[in-house]
């Protein structure tokens, strides 16, 4: 999973190589501006960044931390990049796989316009399960942290602790098939920096192969156990760049779809109506996982639906604009096993 060079090297040839693209985006203002990273004020945390100078492409970094997708701030529930003078702004925007992919699919969703981003791709050699960290460090307050070899170094006030990063990763990192931004055949100019074609996504997903070989009753109590301490904060829908209405179905006063309750039905109903609406648009960030203050594991759900999307239409989202997901298209072909004809 990580290159023999280590991590820290690795990470620093990223950084590197993206402050170099960056730099010459805006001196030849082939963009206006840029959205990337930098960093947090907290130690376990990166956080967005917005530049339009050359002086502060220094700012820009790239960590294990950087589990944001920034394609999040281009969706329409945030207002667009207009200049009163040059009209729409072109935005450069830092992107590993995921975060090319959620650009690309909502190219295809006519949600933002590929010839007004340009995609600065980064191989992503994945981002720390940050959450796990600090359940196993508990009450301590982390001061510090950082990669040495391949171990993230975290350390407080009366502590010091290395976990390998290769145990600590998200789990979507690991079984990740696209870790650079996919290439678009009719926008070659659209991707600088390091970006991939991609013809036919393999995936087993094994990763979700021991949930799968449960029963429905271990699935319902197992699901049930995970969601049962959500808290109904919604920050995986405010994280997840394919969730841009203007009003959400579990805000709509007039009709109500359901209570506004932290009680399980309410909160199974929320996560089950959301889950329908990502089948065949997630692009697999994690970022909905990553930001949940109480650790539920989303992605079971969010992977068993892309499971079956891939097995029966064969889609992967994100790796072509003029591709509708399977939810919003048809086929004449299409199985349709759930009407029944008469005899």
């Amino acid at each position: 999973m990580v290159k023999i060079m280590g991590l820290e090297t690795e990470n620093k040839d990223i950084e590197t190589n993206l402050r170099e693209i960056a730099r010459g985006l805006l001196k030849d203002k082939k963009v206006d501006v840029i959205i990337g990273y930098m960093e947090g004020t907290l130690p376990m945390l990166s956080q967005p960044i917005i530049i339009d100078s050359e002086e502060d492409v220094e700012k820009l970094i790239w960590n294990n931390l950087c589990y944001v997708n920034l394609a999040k701030y281009l969706v329409p529930r945030v207002p667009k990049f207009v200049d009163s003078e040059k009209g729409n702004l072109t935005v450069g925007v830092v992107s590993k796989g995921c975060v090319g992919r959620a650009l690309i699919h909502l190219a295809s969703e006519n949600k933002i316009k590929l010839d007004e981003i340009k995609i600065i791709g980064i191989p992503c050699n994945g981002v720390v399960n940050r959450q796990r960290i600090e359940m196993e460090i508990g009450e301590k307050e982390i001061l510090e942290v950082s990669v040495s070899g391949n171990n993230v170094i975290v350390k407080g006030k009366d502590f010091e602790k290395e976990f390998p990063f290769d145990e600590y990763m998200n789990d979507l990192c690991k079984t990740c098939k696209i870790r650079k931004p996919p290439l678009v055949s009719k926008a070659p100019d659209l991707c600088v920096g390091e970006c991939e074609e991609y013809s036919n996504i393999v995936d087993d997903f094994s990763d979700i192969a021991e949930f799968e070989a449960l029963t429905p009753e271990e699935k319902w109590n197992q699901i049930t156990e995970e969601l049962s301490v959500c808290t109904r904060c919604y920050a995986c829908r405010e994280a997840c760049p394919m969730c841009y209405c203007n009003l959400c179905f579990v805000d709509q006063n007039k009709p109500v779809w359901f209570g506004k309750t932290t009680d399980l039905p309410d909160v199974f109903v929320y996560h089950l109506i959301r889950a329908m609406h990502m089948a065949g648009r997630c692009v697999a960030c994690g970022a909905c996982s990553l930001v949940c203050p109480v650790g539920i594991d989303l992605n079971k759900i969010n992977r068993k639906l892309e499971k079956i999307v891939k097995e029966r239409f064969n889609f992967t989202s994100g790796l072509d604009p003029d591709v509708l997901p399977p939810m919003v298209d048809f086929k004449m072909e299409d199985a349709q096993e759930f009407m029944l004809e008469e005899d």
